[in-house]
């Protein structure tokens, strides 16, 4: 290999590092084939004072110590390498002509091959004695390119994966000429006698920001909790918790010694809650088989009986614990029946504050305060949350239609997992529910085919909601037949139970009901008194479900966010209902009532029709949330044109106005006695067992008492009362003498107890301290009661 020509200002590759020895540029390695002479086509650059030029005639810019600044060899395994920080660059020449590139880059090309190692040779020999040619290559950009492709094809052929300081420097290019490159501190590594050694961080690092620390399990945990309590269905769960502690105070002030309204019904209820949670635990075969009307059968099935509270009455155990879970399920069930009502309002397209307007007029109307010790009748809100989530499930909403892309059967489920439980209530409320689910899905099956055949495509629906339907359903229906087969029982044993048209009649209320409200409602309770005493029985005939909510729903008709066919349908739907409720006060019943409770199985178990009025105030809700959001809306739009924006935050909070006149109205009055105290002789004594006096108020008392310990007692309250108690009570007048006595033991009692605090008037005012030694019983005197022995 010859020499670079005069002129021409090529130095040779000087190695650098203390120990690096100065080796000949002009002879090629042992064994290496001899290189092809290049000619150039020009004569050589004329380098600068400053540059120095490099074997194939590019030159390179010097240092201003005057050592070069970049090494001219190729760096690789073997070959010297910068020093750590000194810098490395070349300036272009002028550019030569696109062939004259395209064959400067066939002899890179092979010129690299030739090398071991990757390492490229760095100086040609000329032809006939003309000096290398390549000065000009650098600053022809496309022609640079194309001898960048060519040389690095073969160089990785050749070389193999390079190192990351190698990729930076790189073969050399166009017969020799370096490629730029950052050493030092640039490339992250320092290359002393060919060996590449790591070196520390880039001198900059330290003014960059520091990473962000991922966050511990805690703060994660942290983050989950606070945006779930934040989130709007939590909210609302605990604002419908708050608002029924408040609107029911003080039924959680004194909840192991006093219960809402009375002291009858409710008794009678929370020992149905203890005793279901009782034997489910200890002997599930004998559930209808209470402890409670001795020895009746199926006596369980005598009322409504809040089956679906059984896990409730697993915790805890006696009188306290029944009152207080009583109590505390009472809050509960107002709870649910606001937040169920908010989530069907929603659901249909109604927005916040409009929801809320329907979950508490449906929970706290004035009607259903003269229901507070009617717990099964107060435990509604499965109803509304059962509607909610089969419409979110089916992807149906009233003010967007049908929505296929929001499908979902985990909804399905659980609409109907919640409606069963609903119906595991009581048939009282259960009953027209389920007639009413039944319809719908009739009517939203016609109106889904009929849909399909008149725009001629197929509405989407999917298999596995198909699938959540037939199975819900299935679930549905076979909680309500389980539910059913013992109060057929108990027909059949009692027929005389059933209900007439002359029963209805009695309990069906007047126009005037609805628009009546109860003793126990704060704001109109004391002004409609005089509308009261004109209605045989008030408790079932004050019907009024709010003022407020009247006004609202009628404003709905004419200004609201719902369309108009869809307004027209909840009007149609609050006055059938409200015909339904009037019993056989409309036209006798003949086009309502009446075909009812002859045709559909179960209905004639239905004493109060004053009931239904939960329908129709729930449709009023729905018409008034319409209402309201249109309101909300529209105030929305204002507050947002408005510049500057100050009424703003006043006319947002004047749209909370309905809400707060709603809930005003539900106020109430509603009493709270203390619970008889349980006689001391219920303690100790083994049954079966009567308590004396017996009536329908009093043993109810008795069934309260007897979840100490769940004695069998002939005593009990119910719906209806079965002719062998009545014979109990008419024999038991004459107690203790040998008839009664007789009697009692052929039925299977073994303890009679009679209390001296409820005899004032009754027979056994005299006959309490008679003497029984005649008639082999034992009499003894434990605390304010007589206990006898037979």
């Amino acid at each position: 290999m010859t020499s670079g020509q005069p002129g021409t200002g090529n130095v040779r590759p000087t190695p650098i590092g203390a120990g690096a020895e100065s080796r000949p540029a002009s002879t090629a390695p042992a064994g290496t084939p001899a290189q092809p002479d290049r000619t150039a086509d020009k004569p050589s650059a004329v380098t600068t004072p400053n540059q120095q030029s490099t074997g194939d005639g590019s030159t390179t810019r010097a240092a201003a110590n005057g050592n070069p600044e970049a090494d001219l060899a190729t760096s690789g395994p073997g070959k010297d390498a910068p020093r750590r920080g000194d810098k490395q660059g070349t300036r272009a020449t002028p550019t030569p002509t696109a062939e004259q590139a395209v064959g400067v880059a066939q002899k890179a090309a092979t010129t690299q091959k030739a090398t071991e190692g990757g390492t490229a040779a760095v100086d040609s020999t000329t032809k006939d004695g003309e000096a290398t040619k390549n000065s000009d290559a650098a600053k022809d950009t496309d022609a640079a390119k194309e001898s960048d492709a060519a040389k690095e094809g073969d160089a990785a052929k050749d070389s193999g994966p390079a190192d990351s300081a190698a990729k930076e420097s790189g073969p050399a290019k166009d017969g020799g000429t370096t490629k730029d490159a950052k050493a030092g501190d640039a490339d992250g590594t320092d290359k002393v006698d060919g060996e590449a050694k790591p070196v520390g961080p880039e001198r900059w690092e330290a003014f960059a920001s520091a990473p962000e620390p991922r966050p511990s399990i805690v703060t994660r945990v942290g983050r989950v909790v606070g945006r779930f309590l934040i989130h709007q269905w939590t909210l609302a769960a605990l604002c419908s918790l708050a608002l029924a502690v408040l609107m029911t105070w003080p039924t959680l002030r004194y909840p192991r010694y006093t219960l809402p309204q009375d002291y009858w019904d409710p008794s009678l209820q929370a020992w149905q809650m203890a005793w279901s949670g009782h034997i489910l635990l200890a002997d599930p075969a004998r559930l209808w088989q209470s402890n409670t009307f001795f020895p009746e059968l199926w006596s369980f099935a005598f009322s409504d009986t809040l089956l679906g509270y059984a896990p409730a009455g697993m915790l805890g155990s006696g009188l306290e614990d029944a009152v207080l879970r009583y109590n505390i399920m009472f809050v509960l069930a107002h709870a649910l029946a606001t937040f169920g009502a908010y989530a069907l309002a929603r659901q249909l397209g109604a927005g916040r504050i409009g929801g809320a307007v329907a979950g508490v007029s449906y929970t706290y109307a004035p009607w259903l305060l003269a229901q507070a010790g009617h717990l099964h009748v107060l435990s509604n809100g499965g109803i509304p949350l059962a509607l909610a989530m089969l419409a979110r499930g089916h992807g149906w909403s009233l003010r967007h239609g049908y929505r296929p892309e929001r499908r979902h059967d985990g909804w399905v489920y659980a609409g109907w997992l919640v409606a069963a439980w609903q119906l595991s209530l009581g048939f009282g409320i259960g009953l027209p529910f389920a007639y009413f689910l039944a319809c719908a899905v009739l009517i939203a099956a016609v109106l889904f085919f009929a849909r399909r055949l008149r725009t001629g495509q197929a509405v989407p629906f999917g298999r596995r909601l198909f699938a959540a339907d037939v199975l819900g359903g299935l679930l549905f229906a076979g909680v309500g037949l389980l539910m059913a087969v013992p109060f057929f029982k108990v027909t059949e044993l009692h027929p005389y139970a059933e209900r007439t048209i002359g029963d209805i009649s009695l309990f069906s209320p007047p126009a005037t009901g609805f628009v009546t409200a109860p003793a126990e409602s704060r704001i109109w309770g004391g002004l409609h008194e005089g509308a009261r005493a004109a209605l045989p029985w008030h408790p079932e005939m004050t019907l009024l479900p709010g003022f407020v909510l009247y006004a609202l729903a009628a404003g709905g008709l004419f200004f609201s966010v719902w369309r108009l066919r869809h307004r027209l349908l909840l009007l149609a739907g609050v006055l059938v209902t409200m015909a339904f409720a009037m019993g056989t006060r409309f036209f006798d019943g003949t086009f309502t009532y009446v075909p009812l409770f002859e045709h559909l199985p179960g209905w004639s178990g239905l004493r109060t029709p004053g009931r239904l009025m939960l329908w129709t105030t729930l449709l009023l809700g729905l018409l008034a949330a319409g209402t309201v959001t249109a309101l909300t809306d529209r105030v929305r739009e204002l507050t947002a044109q408005r510049i500057p924006s100050w009424p703003g935050p006043w006319l947002r909070m004047a749209t909370l106005l309905p809400l707060l006149l709603v809930a005003v109205e539900g106020l109430n009055t509603t009493p709270h006695p203390v619970v008889p105290t349980e006689p001391a002789a219920m303690r100790s004594v083994q049954g079966p067992l009567l308590v004396l006096p017996s009536n329908q108020s009093l043993d109810q008392h008795v069934m309260l008492w007897s979840t100490d310990g769940f004695p069998d007692v002939v005593n009990g309250g119910s719906g209806f009362t079965p002719r062998q108690l009545d014979d109990v009570r008419r024999v038991s007048q004459a107690f203790p003498d040998q008839t009664s006595v007789d009697y009692l033991r052929t039925l299977g009692v073994r303890t009679v107890v009679l209390l001296r605090g409820q005899v004032d008037g009754t027979p056994w005012e005299i006959s309490i301290d008679a003497p029984v030694e005649s008639l082999g019983i034992s009499r003894q005197d434990v605390g304010d009661a007589v206990v006898y022995r037979l």
